[in-house]
């Protein structure tokens, strides 16, 4: 029995054995580029776990010869980066470079990547980090503009299957594994090929024949990779908003499976909705922010997984609403002209006349307690009364 794991047995090597990061790997892409200058420089692969982040750095680390040291932020403590720093030293006297590669670099606090600064600084270390989060908010600034950020993809379904085919070819079990068992494996991996090996080779040591059920049974029940404060729970809500309001109601019912399905809170989606319903909408349908905040409240109350039909109830509504941004539009003008302008005075006649000595004044002069009483005056203050703000 081997002992080391299939997706480790099958880790790639070279470049040209990368699968499904196309966008960064072959002629005139950023890695393939960086090994044929054959200069190495500071990286920080930024995608999903499974996407092979590790394996890139190991794979540069070998083009350029180097001395690769791998630590994980989640472990690592002072000591390990002083050990790092002399073995690093060591290495410079012997022309030899050295490639730190630091995984969930994001889990390392400030103070801690300060500590590598002068040495990445000096090219005393080349490092390379990866990190599942955003590193304009994880990674320090002046570590990030040493280094160049690179976009690591999820896997495509196409890329997966490939990567278990090889893997079926390499333990000889190819006629093990049904079609459609391959394809289960594939769909259920997210865009994770470590998770599709796993499920792989658990599937293998299961039964003689791997089906769909064997499959299931090994994969067990996924948890959508989805983190409430994390990229993830950002680019949905946002695709879900833009779903709305490009009126694709298909993809608008998606984009709320999917949350809900990986447990967002309702209420923050019906939040959402509400502010929509303003936003989006307006004068186009007056009556869309009544339905979008009686959707709250019944979100409020009822609780799930039923409120899941009133928020689809609503946000089919607000998809196919016709669409108005002129408040909207208008509010952000009148916030941008009294930012300009928080001290021009108030017309006189408009002003409040609570004493004699005002109204003398010509405070309030020729106001009329009435309803849609007008003045043929300027309402604005004299130096903007030729602003337009709200234009329909």
């Amino acid at each position: 029995m081997n002992r080391v794991p299939l997706a480790e047995r099958m880790r790639p090597q070279k470049l040209t054995e990368v699968l499904g990061q196309e966008d960064i790997i072959g002629d005139g892409k950023i890695l393939t580029e960086i090994v044929k200058n054959g200069e190495p420089v500071n990286l920080i692969f930024w995608g999903p776990p499974g996407t092979g982040k590790t394996t890139l750095a190991r794979i540069l680390a070998r083009e350029f010869k180097a001395d690769f040291v791998e630590i994980s932020a989640v472990t690592a403590g002072k000591k390990d980066v002083e050990e790092v720093v002399s073995r690093a030293k060591v290495n410079w006297n012997l022309k030899t470079r050295t490639i730190l590669f630091v995984d969930e670099i994001h889990r390392f606090n400030k103070a801690q990547q300060d500590a590598f600064l002068p040495h990445v600084e000096s090219g005393l270390i080349i490092l390379i980090g990866a990190t599942t989060e955003n590193p304009s908010f994880e990674v320090i600034s002046p570590l990030l503009s040493r280094s160049r950020v690179v976009v690591v993809s999820l896997l495509s379904k196409d890329a997966i299957l490939e990567v278990l085919k090889r893997a079926l070819k390499a333990e000889k079990a190819t006629k093990r594994v049904t079609k459609r068992a391959l394809e289960l494996l594939a769909e259920l991996s997210g865009g994770d090929a470590r998770s599709a090996l796993g499920d792989l080779e658990l599937a293998l040591s299961l039964a003689e024949k791997i089906d769909e059920k064997v499959v299931l049974e090994a994969a067990g029940k996924k948890v959508p990779g989805y983190d409430k404060k994390g990229d993830k729970h950002y680019d949905t809500i946002s695709a879900f908003i833009k779903s709305m309001r490009g009126n694709d109601v298909d993809a608008a019912l998606y984009y709320l499976a999917r949350m809900v399905q990986a447990g967002e809170d309702p209420k923050f989606i019906a939040r959402r909705m509400v502010i929509f319903a303003s936003e989006d909408i307006g004068l186009a349908g007056n009556g869309a922010l009544s339905l979008a905040t009686a959707c709250f409240q019944a979100v409020e109350r009822v609780g799930m997984p039923e409120s899941g039909l009133i928020l689809a109830h609503v946000v089919v509504a607000l998809t196919k609403s016709k669409k108005s941004r002129a408040t909207t539009d208008a509010w952000y003008e009148a916030l941008d002209l009294a930012k300009k302008t928080p001290n021009e005075p108030v017309p006189t006649w408009l002003r409040n006349a609570p004493t004699k000595l005002m109204k003398d004044l010509g405070y309030g002069a020729g106001q009329k307690w009435e309803a849609g009483f007008h003045l043929d005056k300027n309402y604005l203050p004299d130096s903007i009364k030729n602003e337009k703000i709200f234009g329909e």
